[in-house]
């Protein structure tokens, strides 16, 4: 399949009952996406996620990651780079991850199992060659420093800062080092100029876009439920935004996913 239509690079399918789910995948298409990652925060549910890919079809391609997210790091064992590189060794695994660090929502006694987990999940990126999907919040300079010390100390490894919300510093530092940047519904909201001139400056092969659905529904959906197929609404600002019309934003964003997700085939 010759995909021409959006790629949501970010959302949360286990979030969608199974009854609901026919429904949010068949909108999703009528949106004009024809690819989804569906996202693990916790490994103990890798299982689920790589089922969720098996909603795969010939319109609409579906993948997965798995790892831990941030906030669950005190909830779920921390494996080693090997161990989780070897259960991403599947084909509906297409990244690794959320992993990375929070700091708005974890106290400073869970930061050094924080940064521990964020450092086993860029191990298994650079293991397997997977893009390491990364959430970051309040947490802009230890992120960054965490991500030079690995690629100096041991080398380079693809990833792709999710959901941007963050700084220019951050966003220069992640692409110096080879990284990606995603936007969500988050740079559509009246308050986020700082983001949206950051989406304006990333350069075009690098930059994705997404939901991280069922949350940040972006403007006019602000306040609702968030679904894949509202990814459209984010690329039609960016793409404004960027002086591009939607199908020359869609095919650049798609091209900019494959190259990164490279095992989403």
């Amino acid at each position: 399949m010759t995909r021409t239509g959006l790629t949501d690079s970010h959302c949360h399918l286990d979030h969608f009952s199974d009854e609901e789910m026919p429904e949010v995948l068949a909108r999703t298409r009528e949106a004009g996406v024809d690819g989804l990652v569906t996202i693990g925060t916790r490994l103990s549910r890798a299982d689920q996620q790589k089922k969720l890919a098996t909603l795969d079809t010939p319109d609409l391609r579906v993948w997965c990651t798995i790892g831990t997210h941030p906030d669950h790091v005190d909830e779920e064992a921390l494996p080693t780079g090997a161990e989780l590189a070897a259960m991403a060794d599947d084909a509906r695994v297409v990244g690794i991850g959320e992993s990375g660090l929070d700091y708005f929502h974890g106290g400073e006694d869970i930061r050094p199992r924080q940064q521990e987990s964020f450092r086993v999940h860029i191990d298994a990126a650079r293991r397997t060659g997977l893009p390491l999907v990364i959430h970051t919040r309040e947490a802009d300079d230890d992120t960054l420093a965490i991500l030079r010390d690995e690629t100096e100390s041991r080398g380079a490894f693809p990833f792709l800062i999710h959901c941007f919300s963050s700084g220019p510093e951050l966003a220069r530092g992640a692409l110096e080092l080879g990284g990606y940047i995603s936007f969500s519904g988050i740079a559509t909201f009246n308050r986020a100029q700082s983001v949206r001139d950051v989406a304006k400056d990333v350069p075009a092969g690098r930059l994705l876009v997404e939901t991280d659905s069922p949350y940040l529904a972006p403007v006019p959906r602000r306040g609702k439920r968030n679904e894949p197929g509202y990814v459209a609404y984010t690329a039609r600002l960016l793409a404004e935004l960027r002086g591009m019309d939607d199908a020359a934003f869609a095919s650049m964003t798609t091209r900019n996913f494959g190259r990164l997700f490279t095992q989403a085939v």
